[in-house]
């Protein structure tokens, strides 16, 4: 019996998919050998498992249905009906957790503030856990976020400084508090005033570029209103993600109906 449409499609999906993972496994390869910085370490085992994940369910699903393997085929459809399921959770968290918090207006001011209790308490306690917290420091620092910020207004008075429009990072980690009343120098360059602050943030500020303010709460607040931009665009694509999963699965069900139709034909049964 030839074989139908749907075990093509799924076979050459799949073969797709294969091929892709193998640029992904070789990254994650090279990063675990060659990152230096811990960002790049970060990244490693998460692209290592995924590559590796993806290479399996494409390889099942493959032969599954180019073979008629009815029982790779039957495992490769749990696993995309569980992916399924998990995009589904996935996307509602997402939602969920970044509804909540946005920068804060300033008169006068062409930037926002960022407040760490704005934002859900889920993410609050993922970046303020210490380990966590150090490891986000770091690929801050590595990605020179606040060097390139002041050498693009390194120029800039301090009238010309208000009006721009920073990003949530650079206005919470790279430059001290409205609620300081420090006197601006230059973009990373502030003059500190004598007095008490009600904001902790500002005895935490330092002119070193490698300290700034990494270790306040603007800018832990900050890389959350980044994050949580992030997160809505990953649940978008996601939305679509899921569409084109459902499809395949859809199409993968055809094909197992089809391998269990040939094997009983094979058999001398009559369907």
């Amino acid at each position: 019996m030839t074989f139908r449409l749907s075990n093509n499609l799924v076979g050459i999906l799949n073969l797709v998919t294969f091929i892709l993972s193998i640029p992904i496994l070789g990254t994650g390869i090279w990063l675990s050998r060659e990152g230096v910085t811990e960002c790049e370490r970060f990244l490693d085992k998460p692209l290592i498992v995924i590559g590796v994940f993806l290479m399996v369910v494409s390889l099942a699903g493959l032969i599954g249905a180019c073979c008629r393997v009815t029982w790779l085929l039957w495992l490769y459809l749990v696993v995309m009906f569980l992916l399924i399921v998990l995009g589904i959770v996935f996307t509602i968290f997402a939602f969920a957790v970044t509804n909540k918090g946005a920068g804060e207006v300033l008169s006068g001011k062409g930037y926002k503030e960022y407040r760490l209790g704005d934002y859900s308490n889920w993410l609050q306690k993922r970046v303020t856990d210490q380990k966590n917290w150090n490891k986000i420091k770091s690929c801050l620092v590595d990605s020179k976020v606040c060097t390139d910020f002041r050498d693009k207004y390194l120029n800039d008075t301090v009238e010309a400084f208000y009006r721009e429009h920073l990003s949530a990072v650079q206005s919470g980690c790279c430059k001290p508090s409205n609620d300081c009343q420090f006197t601006y120098v230059g973009p990373t360059n502030w003059t500190k005033t004598n007095g008490d602050f009600t904001n902790t943030d500002c005895n935490l500020w330092d002119n070193n570029l490698n300290t700034l303010c990494f270790n306040c709460q603007s800018c832990k607040a900050g890389f959350i209103d980044n994050l949580k931009s992030s997160w809505k665009k990953v649940a978008i694509v996601n939305i679509v993600f899921l569409v084109f999963l459902i499809v395949v699965y859809s199409v993968g069900c055809c094909a197992f109906r089809n391998n269990r139709r040939d094997n009983a034909y094979h058999q001398g049964w009559k369907p």
